[in-house]
């Protein structure tokens, strides 16, 4: 952090320390302010969560800085992109979605100059690109409390002057939100991200001051009483968050096709990386729609609470999300593995009388291995070889194939995703219902795969199953073909790569020890489970030299191995 401010001296620019020092002062005010942010959280859902979900973008903010500072001596543009860059990465929630959009606003005016009129203009764009990231802006929210504090410091000034007329800006606008929206009236609170944003402001105004604003003492709560129904409760049913890479055109159709799905519509970022973030009915469809725009990844799948009793078998996700008392981040889990996986005997009996059966999956995999693990776990299989990746008319024969009226549709493989798209379409039209899971490999779909269940609703199997899919990082060993650049370096004809989420991150000369390499890069990020898929054409051991390897180091990891048989890549790891 920067420097302590002596007695009565100020800052008339912040420089890059003084960013670092906001950004850290920022994540511990969220942290301070978490619970009593989650206690008045009340719109647009009555989750309890905003303040948690502030907080962790914050704190995504703040491991961006620190790294930049890390590697680096970073100048004060670098700090602030480097900041907003981090709050896109982690944001949460409806509030911390808009959080990272105003840093990114002010990150683009500030990496021109760091004074107070900069501040001022700063804030300014923050507050507009805030309301054109929301579909539907509403007043007395956060959006309404930029406004304010831009409003408030539009006259510019020196640095200070302007930092303390934003927070009392937005200080006073946060008062008045409760009566601008008639949930927060009954429930006689203020708007709780309007609240979180008075908190960053109140630690930029104290990183340029060297004082703590004056903090009233939160409003006590109303008395318990009988629930009312406030907005959004009778909304839909999901949260649904994910990062997506493409383009500005595919985003603009994105957001069309998400508004039309559901409500609380915010998409955040540009240059090509977006967060996205809407609540919807049906999550599939809202994953599917990413995966038509371009690359969604880092999904996050979140079922808000609601008077019904969960049905048997649901679990809570492993690091897929925060946990809060209003909702539950989805990821279905089972004790027997495979079991639930397979359709039941009635199942059988319809095909055998050419009725069709309820639901299906559809997986494309590499080997004659995983295709008889996954048929044995009730999948129709389309096998994959090498450059020869299947194409549309056999992924549509193949949910033919299965003959049921919902299929889920698992492609596998991030080539295959226009083509698993265009087949999805032309099934749609004979009137089978498909859901498309935007797997990108084997041991994602495999994960997917353990996690359904055919008697649960369609909407939410396909939840469980994205959000099991999602929670799989995957990596790959292959064998170069030729000298060639990489990622990672030039590497040569016979050279063993190790493919991390589809990069080279690793260039070896022996399968066994680039193996390990990759393995401890994917578990120095953490994970409970390690899923290997080894070909017959492996250096024999290969898979007890892994898991070895694994037990010595992740005392708390369990392994598990499958054999993918001939013609599939030497080995598939991933890790949840």
């Amino acid at each position: 952090m920067s420097r302590a401010l002596q007695p009565d001296e100020e800052l008339v620019e912040l420089d890059a320390e003084a960013v670092r020092t906001w950004c850290a002062r920022a994540f511990d005010a969220l942290g301070r302010e978490r619970e009593e942010i989650d206690a008045i959280n009340v719109y647009p859902v009555a989750d309890g969560d905003t303040g948690t979900n502030l907080y962790l973008t914050a704190e995504a903010a703040h491991r961006a800085v620190e790294a930049v500072f890390a590697a680096s001596g970073p100048d004060t543009a670098e700090t602030v992109r480097a900041m907003a860059h981090g709050a896109l990465l982690g944001a949460r929630g409806n509030s911390g979605t808009i959080l990272s959009q105003l840093l990114r606003g002010m990150a683009t005016v500030l990496a021109d100059g760091c004074d107070g009129d900069h501040l001022a203009r700063a804030l300014a764009e923050a507050a507009r690109a805030a309301r054109q990231a929301v579909a539907h802006p509403v007043e007395g929210t956060i959006l309404t409390v930029a406004s304010a504090a831009a409003g408030a410091c539009a006259a510019g000034g020196p640095l200070v002057r302007v930092a303390r007329d934003a927070y009392e800006g937005a200080a006073t606008a946060l008062t008045a939100t409760s009566g601008q929206l008639d949930a927060l009236e009954r429930a006689g609170v203020v708007d709780a991200g309007g609240r979180g944003l008075v908190a960053v402001l109140g630690a930029l105004l104290e990183t340029v001051t060297g004082r703590a604003p004056d903090r009233a003492a939160p409003a006590p709560l109303p008395p318990a009483a009988p629930r009312e129904k406030c907005a959004g409760e009778d909304g839909p049913a999901y949260e649904v968050i994910y990062l997506l890479e493409a383009d500005d055109a595919a985003v603009d159709l994105l957001r069309s096709r998400l508004d039309a799905l559901g409500e609380s519509l915010v998409v955040v970022g540009g240059d090509g990386l977006w967060n996205v973030h809407v609540h919807v009915d049906d999550a599939g469809a809202a994953v599917e729609a990413g995966v038509e725009a371009g690359r969604p990844h880092r999904i996050r799948i979140t079922r808000f609470a609601s008077d019904a009793t969960p049905a048997p078998g649901r679990g809570t996700a492993r690091g897929a999300g925060s946990g809060t008392d209003g909702a539950h981040t989805h990821r279905y889990g089972t004790d027997d593995g495979y079991a639930h996986a397979c359709g039941t005997g009635d199942d059988a009996a319809r095909a055998a009388r050419g009725e069709r059966v309820p639901r299906a999956v559809v997986a494309v995999v590499p080997g004659e291995g995983l295709a008889g693990l996954c048929a044995e776990a009730g999948a129709t299989t389309v096998r994959t070889r090498p450059g020869e990746p299947p194409a549309e008319d056999e992924l549509v024969e193949a949910v033919r194939r299965a003959h049921a009226r919902e299929v889920v549709l698992l492609p596998n493989d991030t080539d295959l995703r226009e083509t698993a798209a265009a087949a999805a379409e032309r099934v749609r039209a004979e009137g089978v219902r498909v859901a498309l899971i935007p797997t990108r490999a084997a041991v994602q779909g495999i994960a997917a795969l353990a996690v359904h269940e055919p008697d649960r609703r369609f909407d939410e199997d396909v939840v469980a199953m994205t959000a099991a899919a999602g929670a799989t990082r995957y990596a790959e060993l292959a064998i170069a073909e030729h000298r060639s650049f990489t990622s990672a370096g030039v590497c040569q004809a016979g050279d063993v790569l190790g493919l991390i989420e589809g990069d080279v991150a690793v260039i070896g000369k022996d399968l066994t020890e680039t193996a390990r390499t990759v393995l401890d890069r994917m578990l120095s990020a953490g994970g409970e489970l390690v899923t290997l898929v080894v070909a017959d054409d492996t250096p024999p051991g290969l898979a007890a030299d892994l898991e070895q390897h694994v037990r010595r180091g992740y005392l708390a990891v369990d392994t598990t191995t499958y054999h993918a048989g001939a013609e599939a890549p030497p080995l598939l790891i991933g890790v949840e």
